[in-house]
């Protein structure tokens, strides 16, 4: 038993984003038919390219959503779809807790709400993030339950005048994360609710820029200085991520689930390692003193849910690390 049906539509919001694209990819390739929204549809002209090359034309359509703000900005495009996976967020990663942290909780709710006008939805999945749950203290031991939520985050957005772009989104997503979770508790909505909390997605790109934290790997194998400005963290292959996120739409069983999209820990000495074996003739740049995330995490269900569905655990760092500096594809 699935939530919904081979050939029913999903809507997949923020979808010409790296994590976007490729579960509109993973749908399609499951069966399903793919609504995308964003701000521009000209951003996603190379995606409807790309899976017409890859599936036959027919398979993804894109709706203009500038505002997701707006009142009633998704009722147009949720109209006919059986499920929808709310990707969209404000990534700007400004340090002004106002500017990021109610937009990204009114644009959660404001899908939820649409979602609420379609009598088709048979599921919803949110996309959180890691950091809704922690932010990594290198060589600090964290341990992270199902319930844990990034408090110390929304404390420091709110009352430090110092603080971080960093620290500012991880509230943005635990604030846009519980708001989903407080707005099912009260109106128990007729469809499925899940959640996703993917940490760093590496891997296959399918465009040449604008791949979040794919564009870290690229950067520190160019030799710049990204993502040595974040803590050692958990990373998880963005094709894993997006396979969970369908796995979190169709299987019924997740239902009311936060599901833990963690694969493994990385620093970028180890990466580096990775690189220099799959590149021995290629100059890198030195390592450098970094600890290691020692952080717990719940991500066995995930696992689990990974080889129910497609038959595979989590795809290692070295393959994740190759993927990610190949060959872009769209």
């Amino acid at each position: 038993m699935t939530t919904i049906q081979k050939g029913d539509t999903v809507l997949v919001t923020g979808v010409n984003g790296f994590i976007g694209a490729h579960v509109a990819e993973e749908l399609i390739a499951a069966g399903y038919k793919v609504r995308g929204t964003s701000r521009a549809k000209a951003k996603s002209q190379y995606l409807i390219d790309y899976f017409g090359r890859k599936f036959g034309n027919g398979k993804i359509e894109v709706y203009e959503t500038p505002d997701m703000l707006a009142e009633g900005a998704y009722d147009e495009a949720v109209k006919g779809c059986a499920g929808i996976v709310h990707l969209a967020s404000v990534l700007t990663f400004s340090n002004k807790a106002d500017e990021v942290i109610p937009p990204t909780v009114k644009g959660a709710l404001n899908v939820l709400k649409s979602a609420s006008t379609e009598p088709k939805i048979k599921s919803f999945v949110y996309t959180s993030s890691s950091t809704a749950a922690l932010t990594p203290v290198p060589d600090t031991k964290i341990k992270v339950t199902k319930d844990t939520w990034n408090d110390d985050a929304v404390e420091m957005a709110k009352n430090d005048p110092n603080v971080d772009g960093y620290t500012v989104y991880a509230a943005s997503k635990t604030e846009g994360e519980r708001a989903i979770w407080s707005a099912v508790k009260q109106t128990n909505p007729p469809f499925q609710v899940a959640t996703v909390l993917p940490n760093a997605n590496f891997g296959t790109r399918l465009k040449s820029e604008g791949n979040s934290t794919g564009d870290w790997v690229m950067d520190l194998y160019n030799g710049g200085e990204k993502l040595w400005n974040f803590p050692p963290q958990w990373y998880v292959n963005v094709g894993d991520d997006a396979k969970l996120h369908v796995a979190a739409l169709i299987d019924p069983n997740c239902n009311g689930q936060r599901i833990f999209a963690f694969a493994g820990t990385y620093n970028a000495n180890e990466i580096l390692a990775m690189f220099r074996k799959l590149e021995p003739s290629k100059k890198f740049v030195e390592d450098r003193p970094q600890g290691q995330d020692l952080s717990e995490v719940p991500n066995q269900d995930a696992e689990d849910l990974l080889r129910k569905h497609y038959g595979h655990g989590w795809t290692g760092l070295e393959e994740t690390l190759k993927q990610n500096i190949g060959p872009v594809l769209a």
